[in-house]
């Protein structure tokens, strides 16, 4: 602790006045649940009308919504409609794509939306798609997919699907008195290891599940150096301005489904959460930016390193993690114990009580590395089987390939989606509560049940092939 000035360290960690201030800005967190309108449909496991052709809009198309435009224009069964940007150049890039992919015969007559914030709305009235695919910054998820499902649009988030519980209420009513999906398309519960466990999970391979442990860590300081456009742009202020666990879901989102969190069995009940000092930013723009620069203009609020604690209605617990600041190697942790033995990633590793057959001899030897050869050639998740090699190239690692596929398959044969708006709304409470809870000195909180006492009687997912 000697190269922390101490009155900075105790300013930015203590439980203050001022903190307590703070605290009255999450007060929506403890809002009362609201009631259910009359028209409503519980979404939990809604199957909508099939689609032959899915017509498909996007909402921006940056890094990672060309990503979703590229892929989503090679799978049968989809028309690429419209295109809203903020930015021409990246529309216009999209639109070749798509173009060249349909070869003539799909995707030839995309309109483009780039006249401002608000053209996107134009866009959903002109176009009517049957699904839009959101990829804008984090502000703006909530209030463009309750706006879709209003004009009769299936919505597909990126994470988080909101940033607040109120704004997480107001997508789940507006889904269930719309009968429209709204999924927040959490990739990594497609990931190879991700099915596998799942697979392993539900064939009660470990037992009985006591306790996982989630995190994103992933050291992204390089992205302040986009300072126009590009996610380093806006991500970059909330770093400064939030304390909390900001991006829970690609560690939490598969160990909640490996625990049926919020399906049948179990669901989150409180959460406490602590953070670091907050140091590595402030230094990273001290060192790499000019000291009239505007990463060095921002009051850094935001600890380095979150970590929060779940305890679910069963009593099991959860820890998720979150750094994206720290120089470390990445991990995700993707960690279940039950009471026959445990799954972990990163590496990727396996611990069965009595041994894993074949390859080790007790629970005090993980199975890893080219042992696990044997683990794969059982309990590969059948969707990755069927999907692996169409997914090839479809960036990290297939999984996004997957999802785009399963969601298509879905609304193409009117099947429930593989993830509900509940879980997405569950998943991404993590983020505000976790902030309640560090401003007041780690005291719990209470998750919102988004689906109003439902989930006892929502069905696991299915194993699907």
């Amino acid at each position: 602790m000697k190269n922390i000035d101490r009155r900075n360290f105790l300013k930015k960690t203590s439980l203050t006045a001022a903190a307590i201030a703070t605290a009255t800005a999450f007060d929506s967190c403890a809002e009362a649940e609201p009631e259910r309108a009359a028209n409503a449909q519980y979404m939990g496991g809604f199957s909508a009308p099939k689609l032959e052709t899915v017509r498909i809009a996007l909402i921006g198309v940056g890094a990672r919504g060309s990503g979703h435009a590229r892929n989503l224009a090679m799978l049968e069964g989809t028309e690429i409609v419209a295109i809203s940007d903020l930015y021409q150049d990246w529309a216009e890039r999209s639109k070749t794509t798509c173009e060249e992919i349909g070869d003539g015969q799909r995707h030839q007559d995309i309109a483009l939306y780039t006249e401002g914030e608000n053209h996107w709305k134009v866009m959903l009235d002109e176009v009517k798609p049957d699904a839009v695919f959101i990829s804008t910054n984090w502000s703006n998820h909530a209030p463009m997919a309750i706006q879709a499902m209003k004009k009769g649009a299936h919505a597909f988030v990126e994470v988080p699907i909101a940033l607040t519980i109120q704004e997480m209420w107001q997508v789940v009513d507006t889904s269930e008195s719309t009968k429209k999906h709204c999924m927040m398309m959490e990739n990594v519960n497609y990931g190879r290891d991700e099915l596998m466990y799942l697979n392993m999970c539900r064939q009660g391979i470990v037992g009985d599940l006591l306790h996982a442990e989630a995190s994103y860590i992933h050291e992204l300081r390089f992205q302040m150096e986009e300072q126009e456009r590009g996610t380093g742009s806006w991500r970059t202020p909330h770093y400064a301005k939030r304390n909390g666990n900001l991006y829970p879901t690609h560690g939490l989102g598969p160990v909640a489904q490996y625990m049926n969190i919020g399906r049948t069995d179990d669901s989150f009940k409180k959460i406490v959460s602590f953070s670091t000092p907050a140091m590595g930013r402030q230094a990273y723009a001290e060192k790499n930016y000019a000291a009239d620069h505007k990463w060095n203009q921002l009051d850094y609020q935001g600890g380095d390193l979150n970590t929060s604690i779940i305890k679910t209605n069963l009593g099991r617990t959860i820890m998720v993690q979150w750094d994206e600041t720290s120089p470390r190697p990445y991990s995700r942790l993707n960690l279940v114990q039950g009471t026959k033995g445990t799954l972990a990633g990163f590496p990727t590793r396996v611990a069965l009580e009595g041994g894993v057959e074949g390859v080790t001899d007790s629970h005090h030897q993980w199975a890893q590395g080219k042992d696990l050869q044997a683990l794969y050639d059982k309990y590969d998740h059948p969707l990755y089987k069927r999907l692996s090699e169409s997914a090839k190239g479809s960036g990290h690692g297939g999984m996004d390939g997957i999802m785009r596929y399963r969601i298509v398959e879905c609304l193409r044969n009117g099947w429930p989606l593989d993830q509900n708006v509940y879980e997405g709304c569950l998943w991404s409470s993590v983020s505000p509560l976790s902030e309640k809870s560090v401003a007041q000195d780690g005291t719990p909180q209470d998750f919102p049940d988004f689906t109003r006492g439902a989930w006892n009687d929502t069905a696991p997912l299915v194993i699907i092939s």
